[in-house]
């Protein structure tokens, strides 16, 4: 039995494109989609499309993820953030007019889904852990701690969000975070998605990396407006994509409560946060 699970896509359809490839010339029996198709990158129609088109052809499974959450709640007037909130989420609302008519869809998508194995075994994934679509598993995540996110345990857990893959095995639990399709954060650009079988009476699982063209990736950013339109914290997003590293949640810990406050602008927040993190001289 082959599963490929892919997870965090984040609106990169070119990374999607190229790891939809490898997939089918490897022929596994189930692909599962681990949440964040969309939002947080500049192409979320056309990935939520492709991934709706495998559904219907090729009977994909997909969960849910926080960044389709994000962009639901702006289908909600009583859960959209107003102020300075709805600036520093501007890109989710960016989003969510690129993906005008296909929110139904979004709401649609599961928790969690799993898979019987061969000798009777769950597959089960998630996007991040079974306490929330946010709780993430880490390479550093505790043993205790790693036990409460896979609770009740089973043979294999799949789960992404984090966008660093990992291969971790607990008790008798393979615990496989996928990585991230679209935007890896462990210092490799290249897309990520894991291979999950059931052989010689038990799993195991490796992670695939793949070489895109992140030229082309990049251009998306400019040629659908993401930029233009995206808000400030779009930057972040495209430095994201061009280090393989997390951005956005350091800004938030650094910059996001000053924001508020008033004590400097967004886009100045943004910009100083970059310096920063390059070594440039602040203004």
């Amino acid at each position: 039995m082959k599963i490929a699970i892919l997870a965090d896509i984040h609106a990169n359809f070119i990374a999607l494109q190229t790891v939809a490839e490898h997939v089918a010339r490897w022929q596994p029996d189930r692909v599962i989609v681990a949440g964040d198709i969309v939002n947080r990158g500049p192409r979320s129609r056309d990935c939520l499309e492709f991934i709706q088109h495998k559904q219907q052809t090729e009977d994909w499974l997909v969960v849910k993820g926080n960044h389709e959450d994000y962009v639901i709640s702006f289908d909600r007037p009583e859960t959209t953030p107003q102020g300075v909130l709805f600036d520093i989420f501007q890109v989710a609302n960016w989003s969510y007019q690129q993906l005008n008519g296909h929110v139904k869809a979004l709401r649609a998508m599961p928790f969690q889904v799993s898979v019987a194995g061969p000798a009777g075994g769950e597959l089960r994934v998630v996007h991040a852990s079974m306490l929330s679509n946010r709780n993430g598993i880490f390479p550093n995540t505790s043993e205790a701690h790693l036990r409460k996110k896979i609770e009740p345990p089973p043979a294999v857990m799949g789960v992404g969000h984090t966008h660093i893959p990992l291969v971790r095995t607990i008790d008798n639990t393979l615990v496989v975070n996928a990585g991230a399709v679209g935007l890896p954060f462990d210092g490799d650009p290249r897309a990520s998605y894991a291979q999950v079988q059931w052989q010689a009476g038990g799993w195991s699982a490796e992670i695939v990396r793949l070489e895109y063209d992140r030229r082309r990736a990049e251009q998306d950013f400019f040629d659908t407006g993401f930029m233009a339109d995206g808000g400030p914290l779009a930057q972040l997003i495209l430095d994201e994509l061009r280090t393989a590293q997390s951005r956005l949640y350091q800004w938030t810990v650094e910059y996001q409560q000053a924001t508020i406050n008033g004590n400097i602008s967004i886009a100045d927040a943004v910009d100083n946060f970059l310096r920063k993190t390059h070594g440039l001289v602040l203004k």
